[in-house]
């Protein structure tokens, strides 16, 4: 047996190695975990350490460790981003491969929590065909995962990592973000609300449970606070993720009768909380935004004018996405296939395993065509400025991803029998970004109104 044979069947001994540790010596779960899963992940290190050549070789596959809600109440947000993925798999093998290399996919179901999504992550990247993860879906899971990264130099693309905390030391090596994240994606909001209401005086937040929904109403407010000082928060509700009911939040809000309903509820939540609040009135006595809004265009009846995005440039019916065939064909193959037009999720998705590839592209040509090693794979993206289906996803030094911003308002259209977005802004990913190195809620509480008046307007974008 090869030392790379011998290393993975000590390793996975000593991961089975947890349970009775812990009923014999009492040792705390948690310590014990990280024991046994650092002396695993440490001879994990050491196979790939060993065989730098052996990751050279093209090999007859590439695997890759996907990471997504496949169950649960967030599979209404991570099964389309799992589509996507099938999707996309199968026309890049359909043209080859990725430089003659077919393409398969390992799937992690992130409702599993993260010490199983930990576990998961260590066994894939101890087989040296997964060269690279996408992962994850889960803030909370991308923060767990980073780490990991950086101790066992596997680049790590996060599809859909929001939180601006993941690579806010800028010290990443193999951890890169080609999507948006929180403090672009929630300032966009609060400028386009001033922009339609500029004389808004109350605001009603009600927002998940978790990082996420804290870290976005607190930039959201900061934001606000910025640049109009005089508007006041009436009321944060923040509802246990996954909740069925909202009607107590919904009461609160009816008392509250604020000028503006702001909600980055996502998923089965948001569907829910769209049902339930439509007859009870909220969608017309306040000017609502759904900032992940356009996941449920298809699926429950939104009103004309409620605020709604897609965290990102990723929607598949704007200018810039018409305007490509491969994305129309996308968008078609995707209805075909699943029912249903891709969702900004998908097309997160999507636009992450175009960067892989192009990531593989550019490595081959600096390396003289040689199939790359991780650490090369991980040069490649540094820096790079990648065409998507919906834009470009640019990274900069410090691993973050530069991607416009789309907000508008839902609006008929003969076209389609579901609402769809008009009077839409495209921002600038770089323009609602701090640089490199700034602390995020430092450099928003800087902003002046004069800010956003040399912004793109609602309706600009056409």
């Amino acid at each position: 047996m090869t030392f790379k044979g011998v290393s993975i069947v000590v390793a996975r001994w000593l991961s089975s190695l947890e349970l009775p540790f812990r009923l014999d010596r009492g040792l705390p779960q948690a310590n014990l975990r990280l024991v046994v899963d650092g002396l695993a992940g440490a001879l994990a290190l050491g196979v790939v350490v060993a065989s730098p050549v052996a990751a050279q070789e093209k090999p007859s596959s590439l695997g890759l460790g996907i990471f997504t809600f496949t169950s649960g109440p967030a599979a209404a947000y991570g099964m389309p981003g799992k589509n996507a993925a099938d999707l996309m798999i199968d026309e890049i093998n359909a043209a080859g491969g990725i430089g003659g290399v077919p393409v398969s996919a390992t799937y992690v179901d992130e409702a599993q929590g993260a010490q199983g999504v930990i576990a998961e992550y260590r066994r894939l990247a101890g087989d040296a065909k997964n060269q690279v993860m996408v992962a994850a879906l889960s803030s909370a899971n991308c923060l767990a995962l980073a780490p990991l990264a950086e101790q066992l130099e596997v680049p790590t693309v996060g599809w859909n990592c929001d939180t601006h905390q993941l690579l806010i030391d800028g010290k990443s090596k193999y951890v890169f973000r080609p999507n948006g994240n929180t403090v672009p994606e929630f300032i966009a909001y609060a400028i386009y609300l001033l922009d339609r209401k500029p004389d808004v005086k109350t605001i009603a937040i009600i927002n998940p449970d978790y990082a996420f929904g804290h870290d976005a109403a607190k930039i959201f407010i900061a934001a606000l606070k910025a640049l109009k000082p005089d508007v006041e928060i009436v009321a944060e509700l923040y509802p246990k993720l996954g909740s069925p009911n909202y009607q107590t939040e919904i009461s609160r809000l009816a008392t509250a009768r604020p000028d503006v309903v702001f909600s980055n509820l996502w998923g089965a939540d948001l569907e829910n909380f769209v049902r339930q609040a439509a007859p009870r009135g909220v969608f017309t006595s306040s000017q609502v935004i759904l900032a992940l809004g356009e996941t449920v265009l298809q699926r429950v009846p939104l009103p004309d004018g409620v605020i709604v995005g897609v965290l990102g440039d990723g929607w598949w019916m704007s200018p810039d996405a018409k305007a490509k065939p491969e994305t129309v064909k996308f968008a078609d193959a995707y209805k075909a296939r699943f029912g249903e037009y891709p969702v900004f999720p998908s097309i997160k998705m999507a636009n992450a395993l175009i960067y892989v590839k192009a990531a593989y592209n550019t490595a081959m040509q600096k390396n003289g065509g040689k199939w790359p090693t991780r650490a090369e794979l991980a040069d490649a993206m540094k820096g790079s400025k990648v065409g998507t289906l919906t834009g470009t996803a640019q990274t900069r030094a410090d691993n973050d991803g530069l991607v416009d911003q789309i907000v508008g308002v839902t609006a008929k259209t003969p076209g389609q029998q579901f609402p769809v977005i008009g009077d839409m802004v495209r921002y600038k990913g770089d323009s609602l970004m701090p640089q490199a190195g700034q602390d995020p809620l430092a450099w928003i509480a800087t902003l002046k109104p004069e800010f956003a008046k040399g912004l793109p307007k609602p309706g600009s974008y056409k």
